[in-house]
């Protein structure tokens, strides 16, 4: 059950972040006494990699406001095995973002401390501080809440006057304010978030100045040898390059004037987002939505902006960023196994019992999924867009995933190859998005029973006649074939100029 939502009584303040977005961890001793040189407040950036818009970063400078007290920023690297269970495409996303946030941090004078050790520094980083309040933000999953328990656990036996605040900074109504229970759908689940909407979807507070660090600095970082380190010892999956990280990247994908996606490219969302062969419809933030380098509040805000110029293409979008995506942490929340077909709705498990022994036309292994081996041709498609782009069309990721049952021993086995490929290649992987869309496509997750079928059971069916019906497979293929090549074709010509700069520095 999740800790009281109610302020520390030694640290409460008047602040621009609704109390119902804040849960007290440890309460801390509150405020040192008059005269008292006052501890720095620290927020542990976790999920939302952002200065703007950041419930969480806000929450931080309030408290530090209250007490006159400096404020920074902490960003912890996760040790192996979570760390590496990203590939050089993720974690090159993450670390090239991080770079131009420590730039940022640096012209608003608020230190950025990066702690390459894993989270357990920062209980010794707050020792050393002598900090009075740890303000973390909200993720859903196990490694980020273990993390956080441990550390919270560190903090209270060691360091007992300091408070921990954690900061749902991620989500426009908090998760745990939107519902208090594992919602079965969409539908149960849209009631309650139209109901408290207006509550939480306002404008942010500008973040203020803050009071000058006079503590112990942060370590200078060489950023290059970092993600060169880091990227070299993580699978090496080829980064992206049509996506550029950081809060700046992140606006510009949503208001820019050249393809800003609400400003171009929103009025054919709700017609044509849906069409594999139609990729410029769809709006591109999930990137930068997964590693928080912008708010889906702020998508939201400058949505509603323009709703009257579209507003049956604004209102799906809203659908999708708020509702489905919301839901998302909502399962992965409130349900442990939410990677586990143990985690699906009682009528799914056992119809997918039931079905588990029936024939197979065919059967693949992993590998031969993953090299995109099969005797069909759309889903081989979709999986090289995955590998090669680092991004599949969401229509295609239930194509895809519902394939994998099909074709694989069993639902177990499915479920955990669809999540192994999905988090190696996908930049959103490891997401709650990510396992909820393998969870509904073989697990039945927030859908219903339908027609009994071979395999399938009561599990929604999709086939590549289905997929010819709805749009020009054809066109779709090719799509991918001249992607595909392209990106070959630059990976060859970047090795060849990289060759030559090498053999020209042995010379010299």
């Amino acid at each position: 059950m999740a800790p009281s939502a109610s302020p520390s009584p030694g640290l409460a303040v008047t602040a621009p972040v609704h109390q119902a977005r804040v849960r007290v961890l440890h309460t801390g001793q509150g405020l040192p006494p008059a005269g008292a040189k006052p501890g720095p407040v620290v927020y542990w950036m976790l999920r939302d990699q952002r200065l703007a818009d950041n419930w969480a970063l806000l929450h931080a400078a309030s408290l530090a406001a209250a007490s006159a007290a400096p404020l920074a920023v902490a960003f912890s690297l996760f040790p192996k095995p979570f760390l590496l269970s990203a590939r050089r495409r993720q974690l090159g996303f993450l670390l090239r973002g991080l770079r131009r946030l420590a730039a940022d941090a640096a012209t608003r004078r608020i230190p950025f401390f990066l702690l390459t050790g894993g989270p357990m520094e920062i209980p010794a980083l707050m020792q050393r501080l002598g900090a009075s309040a740890l303000v973390a933000d909200f993720s859903p999953l196990r490694p980020v809440r273990e993390a956080l328990d441990a550390v919270v656990g560190a903090l209270c036996r060691d360091a007992a006057s300091v408070a921990v605040h954690q900061v749902d900074a991620h989500n426009v109504v908090p998760v745990w304010t939107a519902s208090g229970k594992l919602e079965y759908s969409a539908k149960t689940f849209r009631s309650k978030m139209n109901k408290v909407l207006d509550e939480y979807l306002v404008e942010f507070p500008e973040l203020g100045e803050v009071v000058p660090w006079d503590r112990e600095q942060p370590k200078d970082i060489d950023w290059d040898t970092l993600i060169d380190t880091v990227c070299s010892q993580a699978e090496d999956v080829p980064e992206i390059d049509w996506c550029e990280p950081g809060e700046a990247a992140a606006m510009e994908a949503l208001l820019g004037t050249k393809d800003g996606f609400l400003t171009k490219r929103i009025k054919s969302y709700d017609s044509d987002r849906n069409y594999p062969t139609k990729p410029m419809a769809s709006s591109g933030l999930s990137p930068y939505l997964h590693f928080g380098h912008i708010s889906a509040q702020r998508c939201a805000l400058e949505a509603k902006k323009r709703r009257h110029l579209s507003p049956k293409s604004v209102d799906a979008f809203l659908e999708e960023l708020i509702i489905r995506r919301e839901l998302a942490d909502n399962f992965c929340y409130y349900q442990p196994h939410y990677d586990s077909v143990a985690g699906a709705w009682e009528w799914a498990r056992k119809t997918l019992k039931d079905h588990a022994a029936d024939k197979r036309e065919h059967i693949y292994t992993r590998e031969q999924l993953e090299n995109a081996k099969t005797v069909d041709p759309l889903w081989n498609a979709s999986q090289l867009e995955m590998v090669h782009h680092g991004k599949m069309h969401g229509f295609m990721r239930m194509y895809w995933a519902k394939k994998i049952l099909e074709w694989t021993s069993g639902p177990e086995e499915a479920l955990s190859i669809a999540i192994y490929l999905n988090d190696k290649y996908h930049i959103d992987g490891r997401d709650p998005n990510g396992y909820v869309g393998c969870m509904c496509s073989i697990c039945g997750l927030h859908d219903q029973g339908w027609k009994e079928r071979p395999v399938f059971g009561k599990i929604r069916y999709m086939n590549y006649a289905g997929c010819k019906r709805k749009f020009d497979v054809d066109a779709y293929i090719s799509y991918v074939k001249r992607l595909v090549a392209q990106l070959k074709k630059r990976k060859s010509e970047e090795s060849l100029n990289s060759a030559a700069k090498y053999s020209k520095s042995e010379k010299d």
